[in-house]
């Protein structure tokens, strides 16, 4: 037998245990190459070129584009450049920077064009070698606003559009953003109208100018623009400024309008403070431009289905954005964690305290709804009902705390997952709102309902009356802050309840202020609403699953009825019982399936499809319909109503 060049002897390849596959005398070992860090740090200095010019042109609304000239003056002697696209977005808590919307890129001097190359580890930097003498570089390009949803959200339509300026404007590296100074301008289509917070503001045919800012009060000033415009005064220097697919869409009767003018009074009378010299929400009514909440100092971007004026009443359970962003011109903007303000829009962020950030002003954008009557105290009860109940079939709080789902921005990037209950969502939303909800009863109680939570926000968020700056606070600012307002022991509050998993569900608050959760038969106002408007059905609390219109499951809870019979997110419902599958047919099988009841005892038969599969599955759960209610304990007024009441002085 000839011998095989780099074969092993055949006794020793009987010697290799079963499975063992015969290694080179050498393996081949690379070395890591090093990641090199060429972004300059930011630094609280002047950006030393003098003032950036930027121009938008989004006038091609049939396309969707945002066409940008931007001229950046340099120093003498400057020989190399790092422009930067914003990543780490304010309000996002997460990299959400559109460089892959951020197109057709070209750099001038002195007319020519000159060379430039993408930074390979931070990939929104573009670094420029400049040629001897150069005084300005001119930056041309394009901000593509996805056209279908599947592209990202949709920032402009035919009728308007919402302009954020971090997508379409590069800074230059190495400098706090507050140091860098700006002239803007924007061309709109023509016969449209426009808002910002923007001072300084002058218009010549369809181009407007604004005043020189700094660059981060540029990006905290985003632009609503519409075909379909109306501008309402609500009080105190706050405006409405509100955009709509249809000029009817934009109808709103005198007493409707007046909840919002009421919600001014009611934060500003919480608070005891403004921080704001002047403020504007952005309204889009729509259903064509991509939907957001977002706050700024003195403005936020919200938009809401296109006719939430004309019908009032069915909608009261979607219009709590605009008191939750309003929210945070106290909190998020002017007082701000620590580790979430940063000098640029490179720096990462540290999402920890968002338990205060968003978690404690989703609770004030439900009590300051209430107060006004933005939305109807039942329709927030029912909302704390839905929290409330979520959190009791919740499995992911066994080994996930409140705190760790603050970096799920991060981790998930809003990103949708096939079992949020065992994998745990953004939860220092909702379950914050419960947790604040009871420590502001631990202090009505200890102080006989001489305070409350509005005691802390006064004293936390009302300082400085006037500032529109930031003032940045850590987790011993916040126990500080509530033991002025009442001694106990906040920082053991905070570790149970915000840091550590595995904790009872977060119903005390609820209990304390006079209510307890139930279950009925028949949906509460918000979860009734919600499924009406969306054409889906909540099943979530009874065999576990969320179905939409054409019988689709659009989530599954996790070790439920449905979970443990094998249906998933995805999967279509095709019959029940025997019966073609309809929302009528579904509530009624369970209701049959029902403890006490005839078919007690036999499971409901679903014959489901999952691609190519058709599948018959028993699913064995005999509870009945179950929705989440808040329901009074005794008589009178309790403190949760107490919370819920107007503050602002009442018409006799």
């Amino acid at each position: 037998m000839p011998k095989i060049p780099g074969a092993l002897p055949l006794c020793l390849v009987l010697l290799l245990p079963p499975g063992a596959q015969a290694q080179p005398a050498t393996s081949a070992a690379p070395m890591a190459v090093p990641v090199v860090d060429s972004i300059p740090q930011a630094v609280d200095t002047p950006w030393p070129g003098g003032a950036i010019t930027l121009a938008i042109d989004a006038s091609d609304t049939t396309r969707g584009l945002y066409r940008g000239t931007e001229t950046i003056p340099v120093a003498p002697g400057t020989d190399h450049l790092v422009l930067m696209l914003p990543r780490w977005i304010p309000g996002d808590h997460s990299p959400t920077g559109t460089m892959d919307q951020f197109v057709d890129v070209r750099f001038l001097v002195d007319g020519k064009p000159i060379a430039w190359h993408r930074d390979p580890v931070e990939v929104f930097a573009f670094h420029l070698d400049l040629p001897p003498g150069t005084r300005e570089v001119t930056a041309r390009f394009i901000h593509t606003s996805p056209l279908i949803g599947s592209e990202g959200r949709i920032s402009m339509t035919r009728e308007m559009f919402d302009l954020q300026w971090d997508r379409m404007s590069l800074y230059p590296a190495g400098h706090y953003v507050r140091r860098i100074r700006i002239r803007p301008q924007l061309t709109v289509p023509a016969g449209w109208s426009l808002a910002s917070a923007l001072d300084g503001r002058s218009d010549e045919g369809t181009t407007v100018r604004w005043a020189e800012t700094d660059y981060a009060t540029l990006v905290d000033s985003p632009v609503y623009a519409g075909a379909n415009f109306k501008r309402f005064e609500l009080g105190h220097g706050v405006a409405m400024n509100v955009v709509a697919d249809k000029p009817d869409n934009l109808a709103i009767t005198p007493e409707h309008l007046a909840a919002y003018s009421a919600l001014v009074e009611e934060a500003l009378a919480t608070f005891a403070s403004r921080h704001f010299d002047h403020y504007d929400f952005l309204l889009g009514l729509t259903d064509r431009m991509g939907g957001i909440g977002l706050e700024h100092h003195r403005s936020s971007e919200n938009t809401m289905g296109p006719d939430t004026f004309t019908k009032w009443a069915e909608k009261d359970w979607d219009r709590n954005v605009i008191a939750h962003e309003f929210t945070h011109s106290w909190n998020g903007k002017f007082r701000r964690p620590a580790r979430l303000w940063t000098p640029d829009y490179r720096t990462p962020m540290q999402d920890n305290l968002l338990w205060v950030y968003e978690g404690q002003t989703q609770f004030w954008g439900l009590v300051l709804a209430a107060r006004a009557g933005v939305q109807s105290k039942d329709m927030v009860l029912g909302q704390l009902a839905n929290y409330a109940g979520l959190f009791t079939q919740w499995p992911g709080r066994a080994w996930r705390s409140v705190e760790d789902t603050t970096f799920d921005p991060i981790i998930a990037n809003r990103r949708p997952k096939p079992f949020p209950s065992l994998d745990r969502n953004e939860d220092y939303y909702l379950e914050g709102a419960l947790l604040w909800l009871e420590a502001d009863q631990i202090i009505r109680k200890g102080t006989g309902g001489a305070r409350g939570l509005d005691d802390f926000a006064r004293a936390f968020f009302g300082i400085r009356d006037g500032d529109w700056g930031e003032v940045t606070y850590d987790r011993a600012d916040i126990i500080a802050g509530l033991n002025a307002v009442y001694p106990y022991d906040w920082d053991g509050f905070i570790r149970s309840r915000f840091e550590t998993p595995d904790q009872p569900p977060p119903l005390r608050g609820i209990e304390m202020a006079g209510y307890r959760l139930v279950f009925r038969d028949t949906p509460n106002p918000n979860d009734k609403a919600a499924m009406e408007d969306g054409k889906y059905l909540d099943l979530f609390h009874s065999i576990g699953v969320v179905i939409g219109s054409d019988g689709k499951v659009a989530g599954c809870r996790w070790d439920s009825a449905a979970f443990n019979a094998g249906i998933v997110t995805g999967a279509r419902i095709i019959a029940v019982n025997g019966l073609a599958y309809d929302q009528e047919a579904m509530k009624a099988a369970i209701t049959a399936a029902k403890t006490g009841n005839a078919a007690a005892g036999q499971p409901i038969t679903l014959i489901i499809q999952r691609g190519d599969r058709v599948l018959t599955l028993p699913v064995d759960y005999h509870d009945g319909l179950r929705w989440p209610w808040l329901e009074r304990v005794g008589s009178g007024e309790a403190g949760l109503d107490q919370l819920l009441a107007p503050r602002r002085p009442q018409p006799k």
